[in-house]
Parts: C-alpha cells; structure tokens; sequence
C-alpha cells in the first residue's frame, strides 16, 4: 500500500471516529493523534550505460537454432531471420534451417542493440 493511501485511510477512520463520536458528557475533551508516513523514492539516474561493443559470431553453417543461441550467448538479441531461397517461407522449426548468410558478417564488431539479420534455407535445399 502506498503512503498516500495509509494517510487517507488512517484520516478516514480519525474522521469516523469523530464523526461517529461518544456518547461522553459534554465539555469533556477527546485527544487524536494523528501520524504521517512519508516515503522517500530515489530517482533514476540519467546517466547512460556505457554501450560496449561485441564481436558478432560466424554462425554461417550453423542450424539456425544453434546460430540464435549462439547470438544470444555473445549479447545480441535484436535478430531477425529470413527464407534465403526468396520464397518467404516463416521459419517455424528452426532446427530444420541452415544459416547461409548472415548480417553483420561474423568477426565485425558491433553494440548490442544492433540488428543482426539471419538468412537460412531449410536443410538439403
């Protein structure tokens, strides 16, 4: 529960309570105490990550599996994949595709973020 609604529950029952009153005698003096929490949270800070960049493996001959786990083992997630053969097939059982080509070329160096394009052709093609 955050602090603002602890301070709003906590003034509507001191309200009820008031409101509901006592059937005391009249003149006679009832004390509530109130309390506040306040809650501290630290901004984010607006320095930016140091981007380091990484040398994109050579998955060319690689089952396309392997080659996306491979990527993804060297710190690159952003990929994307493609039918080779021109034809526009969806890779839907990658273990059965085959790298041929892929971009960046393996051995570059570039930052994480950076898309990296897998073409593949279904194995025996």
């Amino acid at each position: 529960m955050t602090a603002r609604r602890w301070v709003g529950l906590v003034s509507g029952l001191l309200f009820l309570l008031v409101a509901c009153g006592t059937s005391g005698t009249p003149g006679s003096v009832v004390t509530v105490t109130a309390t506040t929490v306040t809650t501290v949270t630290a901004a984010p800070s607006s320095a930016q990550p140091s981007v380091q960049s990484g040398v994109v493996p050579n998955v060319v001959g690689m089952n396309h599996q392997l080659a996306q786990d491979t990527m993804q083992a060297a710190g690159f997630y952003n990929l994307a994949e493609e039918d080779a053969t021109g034809q526009g097939r969806l890779l839907i059982n990658d273990r059965n595709w085959v790298v041929v080509t892929q971009t960046p070329a393996g051995g570059t160096h570039a930052a994480p973020d950076t898309k990296i394009t897998l073409r593949s052709k279904k194995i025996g093609e």
